[in-house]
């Protein structure tokens, strides 16, 4: 029965956040805040499906300097989770089928996300370019999931090297944002499905001292390592439940 009732809040949910969200897109198109409008209003869906939301910033984070974002990509429960620590001036970078999708395809176009079409590798450069020159003129950051897919469980998958070859060529930091395991996390069924917790790091110069190869594994790496963290105080704390 809980089952049944989340399912159709969930949906209830979906559809009333998209259509403010479209709205607000429609009145601002391309505003560099819409993508974090839209992540916070996603993120309102997470009690829905008993989950509790905690983040934390490092303090060395500037919500005011542009960053190239990067963060794990779990599966299609992000959108209400990870999704929230989209900040201000932030776009993401997606793959180009997503604006097929009727409502949210097109909120994700008016938010100012860069569309990437992953299937030509000479495109999907040109679309980097896009970006750094966004971050350029705009100032904006920019967020990219570096697996490129969503890892369904199989830990963190290999990180493409697009993200880095953005940071060093724009000469702005990296910024892990890691959450903690989702991975059949949620249970219809259960009321309570625990806490998420979402890390947003200090800001990692990307410069010449490493290859693009070994910058990709260098962060690849530290968000493996910071991801056991997170685990380990999730399943701390969900023994004191």
């Amino acid at each position: 029965m809980l089952a049944i009732l989340r399912i159709f809040l969930l949906f209830l949910a979906f559809v009333l956040i998209n259509i403010v969200v479209f709205a607000v897109c429609i009145l601002r198109p391309f505003n560099r805040n819409n993508v974090h409008f839209a992540g916070s209003a996603y993120a309102m869906m997470a009690p829905i499906v008993g989950l509790k939301l905690k983040m934390r910033i490092d303090e060395s984070h500037r919500i005011d300097t542009p960053y190239v974002y990067i963060a794990n990509h779990q599966n299609s429960f992000d959108i209400i989770t990870i999704c929230k620590a989209a900040m201000p001036g932030v776009v993401t970078v997606g793959k180009k089928s997503l604006k097929w999708i009727p409502i949210f395809g097109q909120i994700y176009w008016l938010s100012g996300n860069i569309m990437i079409d992953r299937k030509n590798t000479g495109k999907a450069r040109d679309t980097l370019m896009l970006a750094g020159k966004k971050i350029r003129e705009r100032r904006t950051s920019v967020w990219v999931f570096p697996e490129g897919t969503r890892s369904y469980g199989r830990g963190l998958l290999p990180f493409k090297s697009g993200a880095f070859r953005l940071a060093q060529a724009v000469n702005e930091p990296v910024v892990m944002v890691t959450a903690s395991e989702l991975h059949k996390k949620v249970k219809w069924n259960r009321w309570d499905n625990g806490t998420v917790l979402i890390d947003i790091s200090g800001p990692v110069p990307v410069d010449q001292s490493k290859s693009i190869k070994e910058w990709s594994d260098y962060f690849r790496t530290c968000m493996q390592k910071r991801k056991q963290e997170l685990d380990t105080e999730v399943a701390e704390l969900e023994k004191k439940r």
